[in-house]
């Protein structure tokens, strides 16, 4: 099956990585594009592929096919399979990623593992050194050269997560003109990040259950019930009212720098970029963005 079928299945589809603000890009491609129905992200590639292509279909049963068919998804980046699954089914798809400053998301990744009781309770050095997935999710320019070879580099767009927050407007412009549908006028401020986990669950084993049973109402496509728990607060219930998640000190902040240091350059070599804001400590910088012709760089 092809995206050009009677089933249509996205032909444009954001990969991640997780934790660069695909909540509110999808929140802002609404009524724009021909999203999963029901749902921000099927998680079919990475989670539900044994349901077979026929079930992802189903998402974009309203698709009319007068708008491009999109997914945001950011399982998909780091996960292979994925990237396989996808050339499988849409070898000519095109592919939005979001680059973030690894520290920054490691951290993220950390605090939401821990408020969804993915991870067992634990501070970030023991969840980080025992959770093989979290030390190595920052490969950026590893994962990101496959997408470039696998479905051209022209076809796969690079943008950056500090451009999304300094520059909504710049950032959202490249994704629907990438996208080939009309630039958006009014944007709603950008406050606090969206789906930002704060707190520890007070009880993880209702938290673990409520992990449980998302993954169930999700494997049957009861999405209805899912936002229903969710505007009633039932997920943030089980998931939180307990510690309040520390920021990283400047001994670990300083840590993970020095570590990712050899990523950053990967990355710095891959797009002909410079990422030097990447390699200061969070309390001596300000938030910056790379300039057009950097990103014009990026997108090669």
């Amino acid at each position: 099956m092809t995206a050009n079928t009677k089933h249509r299945i996205p032909s444009i589809i954001g990969v991640g990585p997780g934790r660069t603000g695909t909540t509110w890009l999808h929140q802002m491609l609404e009524g724009r594009v021909d999203l999963p129905y029901g749902v921000k992200e099927t998680q079919f590639f990475s989670h539900f592929y044994d349901h077979g292509i026929e079930w992802y279909a189903h998402h974009f049963r309203y698709a009319t096919g007068d708008r491009p068919v999109a997914e945001i998804c950011p399982p998909y980046f780091l996960k292979p399979e994925c990237l396989e699954r996808i050339k499988l089914h849409i070898p000519d798809c095109r592919i939005i990623t979001t680059m973030r400053d690894p520290v920054e998301r490691v951290y993220s990744v950390y605090k939401h593992l821990r408020h969804t009781a993915s991870a067992r309770s634990g501070t970030f050095d023991q969840i980080f050194n025992t959770w093989p997935s979290l030390a190595g999710g920052n490969r950026y320019a590893f994962h990101l050269k496959a997408w470039f070879e696998n479905f051209g580099r022209e076809n796969v767009l690079v943008t950056f997560y500090d451009e999304l927050r300094a520059e909504p407007r710049n950032y959202l412009n490249r994704v629907t003109d990438f996208m080939g549908v009309q630039r958006i006028v009014e944007l709603p401020q950008i406050g606090n990040e969206v789906n930002a986990a704060t707190h520890a669950p007070r009880n993880r084993r209702l938290a673990r259950r409520a992990l449980a049973l998302e993954h169930f109402l999700r494997s049957h496509q009861a999405y209805g019930v899912i936002n229903l728990l969710d505007r009633t607060r039932v997920w943030e219930f089980c998931r939180g009212r307990g510690e309040l998640f520390p920021p990283l000190t400047p001994e670990q902040d300083a840590r993970l720098r020095a570590r990712y240091l050899p990523e950053v350059e990967a990355l710095e070599e891959l797009l002909k970029i410079d990422l030097s804001a990447w390699k200061k400590p969070r309390a001596s910088r300000t938030v910056e963005t790379p300039s057009p012709r950097l990103q014009q760089l990026a997108r090669g």
